[in-house]
């Protein structure tokens, strides 16, 4: 028996209620700020994410699904949002249009990781960016989208943690004042931290296990090590999210897990989540579309995972309306009934109205309770006498009453 591959699953319909709701949530609050929707391929170069997402970083050493196509070009299945907007801002020539330039997306992403709940090896994102602009009034209203996002969804108990881990004129010295603090306990290091001291120090304050944790809370803060510009930044983002009545925590700790971040990152949590329970995170990624062949261009987004949305939208329990479920079912009776009753579901759905066929091999009785189940308020009852008299009997579901109507006049009623 074939089975989905492991760290993905099905979407059944009982569950596209909640997908649903969350996407239109997140359309409309981008819509509001102005946003407009890109979608990307599902895979690009993989050299676009060695250049992005960086060497040194679980993603890339660990996570990505990378193969040659049979022109022998090396592709990687998209792991992340934000690098493929970037390349399609570059490749479309949106560097040229009135600047910030506001896009949102909704995408599936592959990483090869321990299933675990909410994260899936195929799981979906939705994000949003913001290209163009520098300033941290860009930085707050992203913060300030996140947090009404997860508001809007009416999720509750949440923590929003916030840093700034500076930029590439003064997060060299930040590095190398945590590269020697870690040289004195190098040995009470994972072997994976080991690795990050040699190449990417930073990441040793990303790293989620439970050996490490207590180390990082001694370690160097990069708050302490901003330059002045940073520093600025820094200290007018606090100030706009404190005018936005936006609570929120600083964490020291919280630098993200992709190489291209700059000053201002974000995570929201869940109440009782653990270390893997961030459900939304982001920031600010000044350097990035010059380091894919643009001209200097500021950036600043975030990206949620819509398992995990969902995950906590079910567990708090919040109410979710459901599918709309079609209000007539239309059981024929008998061969000569097959046709009218066709052309009626056809005539009645083309004037916006939904209806379902029955399963027209069945009894009356059988296809009474299919309705049944099914929710419908109404069945349109065809046999051999209405197929004959061009009329139809509906019977109302709730009170059982009928009516013997002809087929025109109740599609006048429809349409009026």
């Amino acid at each position: 028996m074939y089975r989905a591959a492991r760290g993905t699953k099905d979407i059944g319909p009982a569950e596209q209620k909640y997908w649903r709701y969350v996407e239109d949530k997140a359309s409309t609050l981008a819509r509001r700020h102005g946003f407009g929707r890109l979608d990307t391929p599902v895979f690009e170069s993989s050299d676009l994410f060695h250049r992005s997402v960086g060497a040194g970083t679980d993603i890339m050493d660990k996570e990505t699904y990378t193969f040659l196509d049979r022109g022998g070009d090396s592709l990687t299945l998209r792991p992340e949002g934000t690098a493929p907007v970037c390349r399609a801002f570059l490749e479309a020539g949106m560097h040229s249009l009135p600047q910030p330039v506001r896009l949102y997306y909704f995408c599936p992403v592959f990483r090869y990781d321990r299933p675990q709940a909410g994260r899936y090896r195929q799981h979906h994102q939705y994000g949003v960016e913001i290209l163009g602009d520098g300033s941290p009034l860009a930085d707050a209203e992203i913060v300030d989208m996140g947090w009404t996002l997860t508001s809007d969804l009416g999720l509750a108990g949440l923590s929003l943690f916030i840093n700034s881990i500076g930029d590439s004129n003064c997060r060299p010295g930040y590095i190398d004042a945590l590269r020697s603090y870690y040289e004195s306990v190098r040995e009470d290091l994972c072997s994976d931290c080991r690795q990050r001291w040699e190449h990417n120090p930073l990441r040793l304050l990303d790293c989620k296990r439970d050996s490490c944790r207590p180390l990082q809370e001694s370690a160097p803060r990069s708050t302490e090590h901003l330059c002045d510009e940073c520093e600025q930044h820094w200290r007018r983002l606090q100030t706009y999210l404190n005018a936005l009545g936006i609570p929120y925590t600083v964490d020291h700790r919280l630098v993200r897990g992709l190489d291209y971040y700059t000053r201002t990152v974000f995570e929201i949590v869940p109440p009782g989540a653990g270390a893997q329970g961030t459900i939304l995170g982001g920031g600010r990624y000044d350097g990035l579309i010059e380091q894919l062949g643009g001209r200097p261009t500021p950036g600043v987004g975030f990206a949620t995972g819509m398992e995990r949305l969902i995950l906590n939208v079910q567990s708090q329990g919040v109410e979710v309306a459901g599918e709309e479920i079609p209000r007539y079912y239309i059981a024929a009776l008998g061969e000569d009934a097959v046709e009218p009753a066709l052309e009626l579901a056809a005539a009645m759905r083309r004037t916006g109205v939904g209806v379902i066929q029955g399963a027209w091999g069945r009894s009356l009785r059988g296809q009474m309770r299919n309705a049944n189940s099914l929710g419908v308020s109404t069945v349109l009852i065809i046999g051999e006498d209405e197929a004959k008299a061009g009329t139809v009997t509906a019977r109302e579901m709730a009170t059982r009453e009928q009516l013997v109507i002809a087929r025109e006049d109740f599609l006048k009623r429809l349409a009026s």
